[in-house]
């Protein structure tokens, strides 16, 4: 099992799954959660799926119906880091085989880390026109694959970068043909206005962005990957969670990675965030004040953090060198266990039948049998063809060494 989400918020569908603790519902909608070795999460900090009111409850009966196979999976592989959530990862790994393996799209073993699953094509530009800004000069703004903004909110924002005057590249992305969404538009003069000092794409190359030295921070919906890839970049952030994980992921951003500021608090929170605010949080992220270093300092933290698990005796790197061996192992003990089966087979069948019927059993299980299996039953077809093989098998003990 593949887990692409926080440890905190695994934790969080965990105890919800198994009713440990109270959560939010139709009778208190507003109470606090408290789980173990995370931060108390208030009513709207808990994954949004998980709310009474969630629009999405069919999502989170396919969350937790994963969970009805927790004694299935030999290994949860999770895209998380020991030094990113020690004592919560700690903690689960005493209740689920849990092995943080992140980031998995820095693993230096990948064949082709610039592969990634997007769902356009970057505009080939974008890294040109960051090359003509300033260092720490432009924000970022990428609110994922998914996400969706009311067309109210999309022009405070611009506004709110219009009136902050900094430099921006911000990623619009079209809604997907069978979503049956309106496209979101621009205000009228929006582009003209902004000049070069700002530049509008359809999608981008997001981890060469964040690297760039241009980029000053990251305003994100706080989807896991996008927080992964901010973390693993250096890059500060501007929070502007939307649902799902993402507005627990916010909280960790900004109270225990200590890397972002907040925008906003997601769908529970139901209003549109004003373009003074949207103003406020965008001269805030790129000031030079000591806070704003603070913030960078700490992401440069977990840069280096990051890059030390997935190098070679890293701790990503030794669970994932950990699962593999663990595969081999099973490998080998499920092949040994066919094999034991056919030569017992064969051994039943030396007793009782003759060349002819001991052949057939070469035909039946020879697709699930390794070539050594298949070379120690010929050997017994072999013998019984020879002089007197009737009565060897008859009078005789046959013994078949597994090879």
């Amino acid at each position: 099992m593949l887990w692409v989400q926080s440890c905190a918020c695994f934790t969080a569908y965990y105890y919800y799954y198994h009713n440990l603790v109270p959560f939010p519902s139709e009778k208190e909608p507003e109470i606090d959660v408290q789980l173990p070795c995370i931060p108390l999460l208030k009513h709207d900090e808990v994954p949004s799926f998980l709310y009474p009111t969630t629009p999405y409850p069919f999502l989170r009966r396919a969350i937790l119906g994963q969970y009805n196979k927790l004694d299935k999976p030999f290994c949860i592989l999770m895209e998380s880091f020991q030094e990113l959530e020690p004592e919560i990862i700690e903690y689960m790994s005493k209740i689920c085989p849990i092995k943080p393996v992140g980031p998995l799209f820095m693993n230096p073993k990948a064949a082709n880390s610039a592969v990634r699953g997007d769902f356009m094509k970057a505009d080939d530009s974008i890294i040109e026109w960051l090359d003509s800004k300033p260092p720490s000069s432009v924000v970022y703004i990428s609110f994922g694959s998914v996400v969706y903004l009311k067309q109210e909110q999309v022009d405070e924002i611009a506004y709110g970068l219009l009136n902050s005057g900094v430099s921006f590249l911000w990623v619009m992305k079209p809604p997907q043909k069978d979503a049956g969404l309106e496209l979101l538009v621009l205000p009228d003069g929006f582009l003209e206005k902004v000049g070069d000092n700002g530049k509008v794409v359809q999608w981008s190359p997001q981890e060469k962005v964040l690297a760039h030295p241009s980029v000053a921070c990251f305003a994100t919906h706080c989807g896991w990957n996008s927080t992964m890839e901010s973390l693993s970049s250096g890059m500060p952030v501007i929070a502007f969670p939307q649902w799902g994980d993402q507005v627990t992921d916010a909280v960790y951003l900004v109270d225990v990675f200590k890397t972002g500021i907040r925008m906003c608090r997601g769908e529970a929170e139901d209003r549109i965030i004003p373009r003074e605010e949207v103003e406020k949080c965008l001269l805030e992220a790129i000031s030079k004040g000591p806070q704003a270093e603070e913030r960078k300092r700490n992401a440069l933290k977990w840069k280096k953090a990051a890059e030390e698990a997935v190098a070679e005796g890293g701790s990503s790197d030794r669970n994932l060198q950990a699962f593999v061996d663990d595969v081999k192992r099973i490998s080998l003990e499920v092949t040994a266990s066919k094999s034991n089966k056919i030569i017992d087979a064969a051994a039943d069948l030396v007793n009782k039948s003759t060349a002819n019927d001991f052949a057939k059993l070469v035909e039946k299980p020879a697709a699930a049998a390794n070539d050594a299996v298949k070379s120690a039953v010929n050997d017994v077809v072999k013998l019984l063809e020879k002089p007197a093989a009737n009565d060897i098998a008859a009078n005789s003990k046959v013994e078949l060494v597994e090879v």
